[in-house]
This record gives C-alpha cells, sequence and structure tokens, in this order.
C-alpha cells in the first residue's frame, strides 16, 4: 500500500546527500557499484530510522481510494462544530455528520443562512441533530465568546472541523485585531477557536481537529517580514500563505499532541477545486480568475466530492494523526481520495514552530499545557 513519509527536512537532506555520494562513487568505478550501493541502502535505512525517531511525524498509509459515506462508521452520540457551515463543502460536512447521527454545530456569520442550512438538513432527516452559533472568525472576540458558549452548552467535543475561509479578495482587508483578512480568517481565527475548544476536545475518548488546507499551499511561503501583507498585497500570494499555515498548524498540533499527551489527532485534508461559493465571494465572477474558474467548473469537484477528504479525515478508523488527504487526480484538482502532496514548506518543522509562536503572539493565545 502507497505511503507518504513526513521525515524532516534536514534528515531528507543529508539522505539526498548520501543518495548522491554514492551514486558518484559507482559512476567513478564500475567495479565498486555493489559495494556502493550497499553502502547507500545502508545509510538511507539510517537515515529513515532516524527520521522517524525524530520527527513525531509518521508515514501515513493510503486511505481507499473510493472511499465514500457509505463507508463512514456511525456517528451516533459524537458531537461536532463544523465551521463554515452553512454552505459549500462546510454545509456537506454538517449533512453527512449529521445524517450518520452525529450531533453538529453549524459555526457561521451569517444566522439566516444558519437558519436556511438547517432546515434543508432537516428537510431531508427530520430527527437530526443540528444547531447554529454564530461566530466572525475574523474578530477574535466573537471567537473566544463562541468558544465560551459551547463550553457551557456541550459535554465535550469529538470532532472540530476547521473549514471556514475567504479567498483572494481584490483588496487587502485588515481583521478587527489588525491582522490580514485571509490570514485571519483561514488561520489565526481557527487557531484561536481550537485552543478554547481544546479542553472540550480533551473531555472526548478519540477528539480529533481537521484542518482545511488547499492546493494553493504548494505555492505558500510563511514570509515573517511582511506576514500581514502590509508592504504589497498579492490577493493569491495571502491566499496561499494562510493555507499553508493552515496545514502546518495541522501537523505542528499533532506534534504538540503527542509531546503534550493531549490524546488529540490532528489531520489536514484539501477539497482539490470544487464549485463553491468561494470565487464568487473573493476575486468576483467577473474577475479574470473568476472567468477562468468558470470555463474549466466542468473539470472541478462538486461540494460533495470536495467534502469526501475532510468527512474522511474526520471520521474514518483508519484516519491518521499528522496526515493529509485530498483528491488524486492531476495536480490534485479532482479525483480518488488519497494521501495529498505536502509542499516542502509545510515540512519545515522549525518554521511551523515558529509560526505557532508568532501566532500566539499576535492573537494573545496560548494552547494548555500538560496531559489531560
Amino acid at each position: 500500500m502507497p505511503i507518504q513519509s513526513f521525515a524532516t527536512p534536514s534528515l531528507a537532506h543529508r539522505a539526498g546527500a548520501l543518495s548522491s555520494a554514492h551514486q558518484r562513487l559507482s559512476t567513478r568505478d564500475p567495479r565498486n557499484a555493489p559495494a556502493a550501493w550497499r553502502q547507500r541502502i545502508a545509510a538511507l535505512c539510517l537515515v529513515a530510522v532516524a527520521a522517524f525517531a525524530s520527527s513525531g511525524v509518521r508515514a501515513q498509509a493510503a486511505p481507499k481510494p473510493d472511499w465514500s459515506l457509505a463507508d463512514m462508521p456511525s456517528q451516533a452520540g459524537r458531537i461536532f462544530v463544523v465551521t463554515g457551515g452553512t454552505s459549500g463543502m462546510g454545509f456537506e460536512d454538517a449533512k453527512a455528520l449529521a445524517g450518520a447521527g452525529a450531533r453538529v454545530v453549524i459555526v457561521a456569520r451569517n444566522a439566516e443562512r444558519g437558519a436556511e442550512s438547517i432546515a434543508k438538513i432537516r428537510a431531508e432527516d427530520p430527527d437530526a441533530q443540528v444547531q447554529f452559533e454564530s461566530v466572525d472568525l475574523g474578530d477574535l472576540a466573537t471567537v473566544r465568546a463562541l468558544a465560551a458558549r459551547l463550553r457551557e452548552s456541550l459535554p465535550r467535543v469529538d470532532g472540530l472541523i476547521n473549514n471556514a475561509a475567504i479567498m483572494a479578495p481584490p483588496g487587502r482587508g485588515t481583521s478587527p485585531d489588525g491582522l490580514e483578512s485571509q490570514f485571519a480568517i483561514n488561520y489565526a481565527g481557527h487557531f484561536v477557536l481550537t485552543a478554547e475548544l481544546l479542553p472540550l476536545l480533551r473531555r472526548s475518548e478519540a477528539p480529533r481537529v481537521v484542518t482545511l488546507s488547499s492546493i494553493a499551499a504548494l505555492r505558500g511561503r510563511i514570509d515573517f517580514e511582511d506576514l500581514q501583507s502590509e508592504r504589497g498585497y498579492e490577493p493569491m500570494v495571502a491566499y496561499a500563505q494562510s493555507k499553508l499555515a493552515c496545514l502546518m498548524f495541522a501537523r505542528e498540533l499533532q506534534r504538540r499532541s503527542e509531546a503534550a499527551g493531549w490524546g488529540l489527532q490532528s489531520l489536514a485534508a484539501h477539497p482539490g477545486v470544487a464549485v463553491t461559493e468561494l470565487v464568487a465571494r473573493g476575486p468576483g465572477l467577473d474577475s479574470e480568475q473568476g472567468q477562468q474558474w468558470a470555463a474549466r467548473r466542468e473539470h472541478f469537484q462538486t461540494a460533495a466530492q470536495g467534502a469526501i477528504p475532510t468527512l474522511f479525515a474526520a471520521t474514518a478508523p483508519e484516519a491518521a494523526g499528522g496526515a493529509y488527504y485530498g483528491p488524486t487526480g492531476p495536480q490534485e484538482i479532482n479525483g480518488p481520495l488519497g494521501l495529498a502532496t505536502v509542499p516542502p514548506a509545510a515540512q519545515d518543522a522549525d518554521v511551523a514552530a515558529r509560526l505557532w509562536s508568532v501566532t500566539e503572539q499576535l492573537t494573545g493565545t496560548r494552547f494548555p499545557t500538560g496531559a489531560r
């Protein structure tokens, strides 16, 4: 079964250096080839062992490519919080989880759309346990207020799906906390929400946090010198950075959970390219990007298809902490479920730790420490 390795960059670099050195040795003198290759294999094995021992994030088995909602186990008795659950993949997540018996809290800004979403779900399943809570992820005061309400009303949280996002608004916006809008809504708001809900998650027997990234993360870079795009704003550059930050957060949260004994699985997923309201609400359908998107939309996933990697990560017994799931077709735009490509930038544990520390400072939020 295919696996994906998450060795640290320094170890991967050492493995490549060893490989190159032994390749040069074998090509200089053919008589050295057998011994050189034996040495190379042994060295690479040692590097691999060291990687697994030191990285804290292990190789992952690929999921069943045709996994579907029919494979989802019963979620009866489980409680999920889904951000951005009034449209797109978030709505599909909420509907599928409620249909599987879970109690679902839809979290979004618009209460009217929240009521409409609940009505749609209950039209298909009158017994669905679904409710709405208002929040603006770009306003950290409302994130903390939401978490306080949930701590009062819920016995625990079994699954948190950090799904809400905006993409490439043409002009740079700022949150009430002074953060660039995409950085705030896509990443920082979810960072704070996860920290605030960690006490409820730790009450679950098997808590999971699934954070949504994007294929745009492959083009992302964490620019610590201009994290809020104050020197220059490029819509897709800022979006790619925010989604790379989401992926790095998911992986770093898994590392910290293992180190602190939280008993929490943190996973990441991306939908490929799905037909949702993201383009219309971001660059706009009349923009060049919107027109290109419209011209190719028959090649894209539906919102329901785009939700499959998230639902697998949130519910499948075989889903593993630290893994990143998504479609595996050309450029991961669509296709069967599998392990998504982890950008080299997301594998830099030092940058991830620095981003975590900087985010704590920017948001005034600290994750709890210690085992449960």
